[in-house]
Parts: C-alpha cells; structure tokens; sequence
C-alpha cells in the first residue's frame, strides 16, 4: 500500500491550484496518453503497437470488470476489494502497463497519473480515499498479471533475421533499405483471443500463371508506379494518408470519436477498447502467420523480374518502383487491410455498419477521410495499399476476410456477458 498512498498524495498536490474543466472519461484519456507515447520517436511499428494497444486495454478492462463482474475476463478473474474505484482501477491499469512498455517516459506518465487521479479525488463525482486507494491496487495487481501473462508470448526473443529468398515469386528485402523481414514472431506468438496463428490463414496468392494475378500484376504496376498518370490526386492524398500513422491509431482515434458522440459510459468504453485492440493484435498474429508461410514477393520485387514469371500476360519494367517505400516483410496478405478489416468488423458490430465517421491522422493534419460505413472505409484501405504500389489485390481482399473473420470470433468468443443476453450494437 505504500505505492498507492504515494500515487493518491501525488494526486492532490496536482489538484491545488488547478481549475476542474472537462475531460474524457478514463479509458479513452489514457488511450490517447497511449497513442501520443507511442509516437514518441523511435516510433512504435505499426505490427507493434497492436501488441502494445491489446497489453493495455486488456489490463484496463479486467481491471473494470474485477470490479463491475458483468463479462468473462480476457485474463484476470473477478478479485476486487469491495468499493474499489472503478476509475482509480481504470488509471493505474493503464498507467501500470504503459510504463513497463515505454520505461523511458515515466516521468511523463507520473504525471498523468497525478492529474488523472486529482480527478477523480474532486469535483462533484470525487470519490472517497480508500475507494480509489482500493482501486489503485487492484488496478496495479491486474496490470502486473496481464504483463506477466504476455510477458511469454513469444514476442522475445527474436528470431534471427529473415531474408527469404531468390526463387521466383518468393520474398527477399526490397529497396531502399533492403531490411530483413519485420516482426516474424509474430507468425507463432500467442494469440490473445483466436486459437492459434493459422486458425484463419488464407488459401494463398493466386499462382502466378493465373488470370488473378495478372489482373492484380497490371493494376498495381499501372496504379501504384511513383509516377502513374492514372491515379488521381485524391487517390495519391487517400494512399499517403492511410500510410501516414498505424492501423492502430486510425481506428483507435475513430473508436474514441464515436464514443464520445453516443456518449458511452466508463465500463462500455473499457469493453469497447479492449474488443478492439485484442481483434486488431489477433488479425495482425493471424497475417503474420500467413505472411510467413506464404513468403510471397512484393510488386517492387515482381515486376522488375516478371520475365522470370511465366506468365505471357505480365510485362517486366526495370525501372518500376512504388509511390513510397515498401514495407520489409512478405507481401502476402495485406497486414493493414488484416488490421482494418478486425476493426471495422468491431466497431460495425458495436455503432451499426452504417455509422457515419470520418477518419483523421496524428500526423497528417488538417486532413479527414470520410466514409458513409465501415465497409467503404474498408474499401479505401484495400485501394490505398494497391494503388501506392506496394500490394496485390488479393492480398488485400484475402487480409480484409482474415481480419474480419477475427474480428467476428473475438465478438462471438470473449468478452462475453455472464448474465443474459447481450447484444453488441449500442442504442443511444
């Protein structure tokens, strides 16, 4: 308890002197807390902070419900003291595991954790001492089971570095940097919610003799070239937008507008992101796993040599390259459509397919995508990856089917409500 009497004092010397204004609710403030420390540079990989988000939003939301007892916990049985603070739980979840994920910014999350915490000591929903020092406990004994937890999921080691090779059709570095493979344990790390990696691994990119793949050959090389005349400047703005910051942001972001519109409450906030973010880490596990087993070439690979393809239809361009930088792993299936489609499948489920959104970027600024549905947003992704030159399309259409068929086992399979029946869509 030493800790906690530490962190609550902490708490109100910060209240002293600072006017009470409005703020998020819990959840979504240390989302962001997250989000923004992510970017700190190095900047976190946008394979990696699906990991990091899950860690996270896992903590808060057994935290949450150790104490509400409404659904199956992700990790963490029921165990809270009684009257512990649901919002102290919520903080210190948080708080407790970002710190062990980004050690080097502790300074500034003390100081959230101060502010967050002055919170809800005052004003008119202020809480009692020993409510939040209750809470703040049991929130840290969450934090430090969920990070002991995945702490063994194969995330490290790392394996030694993965260079492919040179057969036709097969992966191997790309230009510029000629970078070995990204991330390939996450092809067997330890899935969160799905039941191993290869539960929905897709059938595989089309054979390169096929109608599809010269259908998908001749669209990436005529869309996607740096110097396309067929691509339009929306389009080009659509492709560096969606490459411009993490699945995890995007829809992060557009998870915390939406909420904030239907005015959801603490606990469907702390169901709500850790859905997501669980779905968004399985989908990336599910694609890495297909990524490595395929082990598939990239377009800036394929189309220099495709006269080494067999393949009369497809034309070789020795001086082709992409719209920007390819990313280094195999290009089969498309790790951002696998990510956006577990997401999209989440939030449709929870606001209604038909939500209107728009879509903003931590980095792009002043600029906004927006969608009529989940599934046109979806689309834009898939075209976005094709016509920046660095995907097929059916590395796209398979990745959205592997992320959506996530997305529906993480929704019908965890979190699921103990008593009654629930359903996922919110009605405000």
């Amino acid at each position: 308890m030493k800790n906690v009497t530490r962190y609550f004092s902490l708490a109100l010397v910060a209240l002293i002197g600072v006017v009470s204004v409005a703020r998020a609710d819990e959840v979504t403030e240390w989302n962001k807390i997250l989000l923004d420390a992510a970017l700190v540079p190095p900047a976190t990989s946008p394979l990696v902070i699906t990991r990091v988000a899950a860690i996270v939003h896992a903590a808060v939301f057994d935290a949450v419900n150790g104490i509400e007892r409404r659904y199956t916990p992700i990790h963490v049985d029921p165990a809270a003291p009684r009257g512990a603070s649901l919002r102290a739980a919520a903080v210190q979840a948080a708080y407790a595991t970002v710190v062990k994920l980004y050690p080097s910014q502790k300074t500034i999350f003390d100081a959230k954790l101060a502010a967050s915490l002055a919170a809800i000591a005052s004003g008119p929903a202020a809480e009692n001492s020993v409510s939040i020092a209750r809470g703040i406990e049991w929130g840290q004994t969450v934090a430090d089971a969920i990070w002991a937890w995945r702490s063994t999921d194969g995330f490290t080691p790392p394996p030694p570095p993965f260079v492919g090779g040179l057969a036709v059709g097969q992966w191997r570095p790309t230009p510029p940097a000629f970078a070995p493979g990204a991330g390939p344990q996450f092809a067997y790390m330890t899935p969160w919610v799905i039941q191993s990696p290869s539960q929905f691994r897709p059938a595989g990119p089309p054979a390169l003799t096929s109608n599809r793949y010269t259908t998908d050959f001749n669209e990436t090389k005529t869309m996607g070239s740096a110097s396309s005349l067929f691509r339009t400047s929306d389009q080009t703005t659509a492709c560096l937008f969606w490459n411009t910051t993490t699945a995890s942001h995007l829809w992060n972001h557009v998870a915390v507008a939406l909420s904030d519109e239907r005015h959801t409450t603490l606990s469907e906030n702390a169901r709500l992101f850790a859905l997501l973010n669980i779905a968004m880490a399985d989908a990336a596990i599910a694609c890495w796993d297909a990524k490595y087993y395929y082990v598939f070439w990239r377009p800036v690979t394929a189309i220099p040599l495709a006269a080494t393809d067999g393949n009369p239809g497809t034309e070789a361009d020795l001086s082709w390259t992409p719209l920007f930088a390819t990313p280094a792993h195999p290009e089969y299936p498309s790790g951002h459509s696998s990510v956006s489609g577990a997401a999209g499948t989440v939030l449709a489920d929870y606001f209604g397919e038909e939500t209107a959104f728009g879509v903003v970027s931590d980095t792009m600024v002043g600029v906004v995508r927006s969608f009529s549905s989940f599934s046109a947003a979806l689309d834009e992704v898939a075209e976005a990856r094709v016509f920046a030159g660095i995907h097929f399309r059916s590395a796209c259409d398979d990745g959205r089917a592997t992320g959506m068929a996530v997305g529906e086992h993480a929704i019908a399979n965890s979190l699921r409500p103990i008593h009654g029946n629930h359903k996922g869509q919110i009605q405000h």
